[in-house]
């Protein structure tokens, strides 16, 4: 393929040696004479294992090479990767201006072409941006339609600086955001060769991984040294404790826990946070990362609340209140805590869950509930209809499969709360639901 890779930077010139490494024809665009220069003579402009090999190849063997001239290389390629910088402004804001500009600039130049060209921007951008910034720039300045006329795609990129060579060529995933099927099967067909998994999604999806992926490596990064500073104090090994927590291949390094939903709850979690933030306090260590996450939780809680208010409805159905479906326990629920702030709302509610029996209860779990919701027993009911016949606003408070068809079930003048995102739309008000999507 003929490719224009438009910024020669850290991305933009890995990319441009790996994808002459491949066999492809590459040119490479930047407004800085040195790095064109550097390119043309066969030298990467940055330091990177490997790169230096690369670069010299693919010159050599004459599938790379780099212009200032963005109507040529637009000219002569068929798909064009941006990989300009987004720095942080001031405000700590994304500055989004050279992929804008940039996007000008191929737009600019598409007008004058009469084949079909792909736009792809590989710089990291905020949600929103290709919609807001990228598609009207080219728009805009090549007359013509994307997705129709031209094609565009989100493709972010994972590199790791000192690794940038092996992560191309061997990534966890590679990640296409399409606006149309033949964009991405345009893009698509650079990775077909690669042994990893190839997910095309929404380019507003594609936007946000990126973002996903490097707060959850700043956390880990961060969650890591506060374990590191609490096992100093107490004179424990802290490279065992996170070698050992590391074997969990099943919970700890996994996917569980990792799903968008609502406050965690428990007999476990909140009061074994609270204990290891006490005992920081005791010897002044500060761990603002773990004395964070039960703020966050209450703040979902708070959310959830919120959002049962907006609905505007003074009868309230809840559906699944013990703190995980498939168990009777109450401690820590977070939705008995929306229970008991809606009732001292004044809102009139009716509650079930089919795993709840307070004659059954005992010991702590009797004695949280009781002691939380003294006449709770007047507000159960025996059955999902019989919530469904009172409420206004229905709400789904756990993931127990019996509430998975209650959407389906609702009148017109209902509406549905989906905590824990049972249901699926991915829309905040579709079909008359306020959820947590």
């Amino acid at each position: 393929m003929k490719i224009s890779i438009f910024g020669l930077g850290y991305v933009g010139t890995v990319s441009a040696g790996c994808l002459a490494g491949d066999g492809h024809e590459v040119v490479g665009v930047d407004p800085v004479q040195t790095k064109v220069d550097l390119i043309n003579a066969g030298k990467s402009p940055i330091v990177e294992a490997g790169l230096g090999q690369l670069v010299e190849a693919g010159v050599k063997e004459g599938r790379l090479r780099a212009t200032c001239d963005q109507n040529e290389a637009i000219r002569d390629t068929d798909l064009s990767f941006v990989c300009v910088g987004t720095p942080s402004q001031l405000n700590g804001n994304l500055d989004s201006s050279s992929v804008k500009r940039v996007c000008e600039l191929i737009g600019d130049a598409l007008r004058e072409k009469q084949t079909r060209h792909t736009v792809v921007i590989r710089s990291t951008i905020l949600p929103g941006t290709m919609r807001n910034v990228v598609i009207p720039a080219l728009e805009k300045h090549s007359g013509k339609r994307a997705g129709v006329d031209f094609g565009i795609c989100n493709n972010p990129e994972f590199l790791r600086e000192g690794s940038a060579i092996n992560d191309y060529q061997a990534p966890p995933k590679t990640v296409i955001g399409e606006v149309d099927s033949q964009s991405g099967d345009v893009l698509a067909s650079l990775y077909e060769k690669l042994s990893a998994p190839l997910i095309r999604t929404s380019i507003e999806t594609a936007e946000m991984v990126k973002y996903v992926d490097n707060c959850w490596h700043a956390l880990k990064i961060g969650f890591a040294n506060e374990i590191g500073n609490f096992c100093d104090a107490f004179d424990v090994n802290a490279e065992s404790v996170m070698d050992i927590f590391c074997q969990d291949k099943k919970l700890n390094i996994s996917p569980a826990y990792l799903k968008p939903g609502f406050a965690f709850g428990g007999s476990c979690l909140p009061k074994d946070l609270r204990a290891l933030s006490y005992q920081a306090k005791m010897y002044d260590l500060q761990l603002p990362i773990l004395n964070s996450v039960l703020p966050s939780n209450e703040m979902q809680i708070a959310r959830g609340v919120r959002l049962v208010i907006e609905s505007g409805n003074p009868r309230v159905g809840i559906l699944g209140f013990s703190f995980k479906a498939g168990t009777d326990d109450l401690r820590e629920s977070p939705v008995i805590e929306v229970i008991e702030r809606l009732l001292g709302k004044g809102y009139d509610l009716r509650i079930y869950d089919k795993n709840v029996n307070l004659a059954a209860l005992v010991g702590a779990n009797r004695d949280f509930i009781l002691n939380r919701i003294p006449h709770i027993s007047r507000l159960m009911v025996p059955s999902v209809e019989d919530v469904l016949t009172h409420a206004q606003t229905v709400v789904i408070g756990n993931h127990d499969p019996e509430f998975s068809q209650v959407q389906s079930k609702l009148r017109e003048d209902q509406r549905l709360v989906d905590f824990v995102r049972i249901t699926r739309t991915g829309s905040l008000h579709a079909n008359r639901q306020l959820s947590f999507a």
